[in-house]
């Protein structure tokens, strides 16, 4: 289906604006390079010079050619051994910041009534923070193993499983729809790399900020220009 340029930067594939937002009981948002500015990872790995490596493999998952998101977050994560925990704290205060417009449509959700779900192929030291941020309702995201105040260059095994890739990011979708006792045509998904896709999928409405050409593609609204908050010349509170 051809997407439709609704305005500057803005198009829409699939439906008519404009939407009401208060006709969806829930948002769920990826993290790195959509709520926020930066792949954490690929800032971690540049605090041992390894930057140019670690984002190499993470711009190929991002955009599909890498079919197994799983085996590249461990080759990355594998990269970061050694790496003092300090850094993610150094990470978070110097190099991470809100993408713009985030606060901005987050709150117009949460004043429409929407739960607020994070849900993220990243690490939880930063999701936990940004959730807190932002007062998000939920939050689901990786754990970087540690021992003695470095990186283990492993991922810390949860009861759900040791990595949040995409499968993982639709099943938490799926399940906070159940728990809630919506459908998941009153969820919208937001995202801008292929292990996006498939939570994009499930839900009723699917956004792509910044994404890549694959999510681009899929999305009913892709904003491909200015801040988030640009959702809401499409859905209307």
């Amino acid at each position: 289906m051809t997407a439709i340029e609704f305005a500057p930067g803005l198009f829409v594939r699939g439906i008519t604006p404009p939407l009401a937002l208060g006709d969806f009981k829930l948002i769920a948002f990826d993290m790195d390079s959509t709520l926020i500015n930066i792949e954490c990872v690929d800032e971690i790995a540049d605090v041992v010079g390894r930057k140019a490596d670690v984002a190499a493999i993470t711009e190929a998952a991002m955009r599909g050619e890498i079919a197994d998101y799983k085996d590249s977050l461990r080759r990355r994560v594998a990269m970061l051994a050694g790496v003092p925990e300090s850094a993610l704290q150094r990470v978070y205060d110097e190099r991470l910041r809100l993408n713009g417009g985030v606060e901005t449509f987050v709150q117009a959700c949460q004043r429409a009534g929407l739960k607020t779900l994070l849900v993220s192929g990243g690490f939880d030291f930063f999701s936990e923070r940004v959730r807190r941020r932002l007062q998000l309702d939920f939050a689901r995201a990786n754990t970087l193993g540690t021992s003695q105040g470095r990186l283990t260059g492993t991922l810390f095994d949860h009861p759900w499983g040791d990595i949040c890739d995409g499968a993982e990011k639709r099943r938490v979708l799926l399940e906070v729809c159940e728990l809630m006792g919506i459908t998941t045509a009153q969820a919208i998904a937001v995202g801008d790399g292929a292990n996006d896709l498939p939570m994009m999928s499930a839900a009723g409405l699917s956004i792509a900020f910044h994404g890549k050409l694959a999510v681009r593609e899929k999305a009913a609204i892709s904003i491909e220009r200015g801040g988030m908050e640009r959702a809401l010349e499409v859905l209307r509170a």
